[in-house]
This record gives structure tokens, sequence and C-alpha cells, in this order.
């Protein structure tokens, strides 16, 4: 599932990206969305294509149609693994923590906690929760650690049933411009 080229990403999404992970919508929304809503915020090309690959490693889980996993595959992990032989730190980084984000906004932010969805309630316990003090201080002085913040937003808000997006190839050009090697 290693993608060797842009190509076979956008080939993964076009097999795999019709999955649900939970939510009501699939795999595919789900990443358009979220970059839909980079982009609106006017984040760096880098942030708006981790907001569209954050969740490739889920395309690498088997097709479970369990809306409640008894544990937790570090899509997270799995993904930006999966991505660094094509993308260099500023995609990749932002994927590996955007789970790590959640954990950090539970544990500082007032009220963030009460505005997740149930899924992500759900995934969260699996996840081990909310930081505690110390971890979340850790976590905010990590690199890239603001971009999986931002991204970690988009995510949140990129679960809108029926919402009007691009189509994913038309995020190809971006992703062929940052693409390492």
């Amino acid at each position: 599932m290693r993608p060797s080229t842009l190509q076979a990403i956008l080939d993964a999404y076009d097999r795999l990206g019709d999955r649900l992970y939970g939510e009501q919508v699939s795999q595919v929304e789900h990443a358009l969305q979220a970059a839909q809503r980079a982009t609106e915020d006017g984040a760096p090309d880098s942030l708006i294509v981790a907001a569209l690959l954050h969740d490739y490693g889920h395309l690498a889980e088997p097709d479970v149609q369990a809306d409640r996993p008894a544990w937790d595959a570090r899509h997270e992990v799995v993904g930006a693994a999966l991505l660094k032989g094509l993308f260099g730190p500023e995609v990749v980084q932002p994927i590996a923590l955007h789970v790590a984000a959640k954990r950090y906004l539970c544990a500082v932010e007032p009220g963030y906690l009460a505005g997740l969805s149930d899924a992500s309630h759900y995934s969260l316990r699996l996840q081990g929760g909310p930081f505690s003090a110390t971890d979340a201080s850790r976590f905010a002085g990590r690199r890239f650690a603001d971009h999986a913040v931002r991204l970690r937003r988009y995510d949140d808000l990129a679960k809108v049933v029926g919402a009007s997006t691009a189509d994913f190839g038309s995020y190809a050009p971006l992703m062929s411009r940052l693409v390492t090697r």
C-alpha cells in the first residue's frame, strides 16, 4: 500500500475512498472537506495536502465496516509512514500528529472535548484520552504541532453529509509540486 507515485495515492482513493469510517461521510468526502477547510483558512500548500491525506492510513486498514472498532489502528502513524517516501516533513508530520493534536486540544481548550462527534469521542478513548498537562506541554513544543492543531480543526469540521467540494484529482497538481522525489 506504500505509494511509490502520486498516481498510486489517487488510485487508492479512487478504489477505497468510498469507505465510511465511523462518521456519515466517506473517506474521500472527509478528505476533500478537510482540504477545502484548509484552503479557505489560507493554509500553506503543505497543510492543504496534509489535510487532504491525513487519514490515508485508514485506507491501509482492512475494510471492516464496524462503527466501533475494539482497538486503535494508529492510522496517523501508518499514514505518515506510507507517505514519507513521497512528501517531506511539512506534509507528513502534521499527519503523524493529528491524533495527538486532538488529545492536546481536549487537555488545553475548554469546551473542545464536548464539541467532538460521537465517533471522535469513541476513538479518543481508544487513543488514550486527553493529554496530561505534562504531555500537552511536550506536544506543544514539537515541530509542526501548530500545523497539527490546525489540521485537527479542519478534520473536526470535515464531516458534513452532502457538502459540495472539488474532486480529488483537482488536488493532483498541488500534490505534485510537493512530491520530494
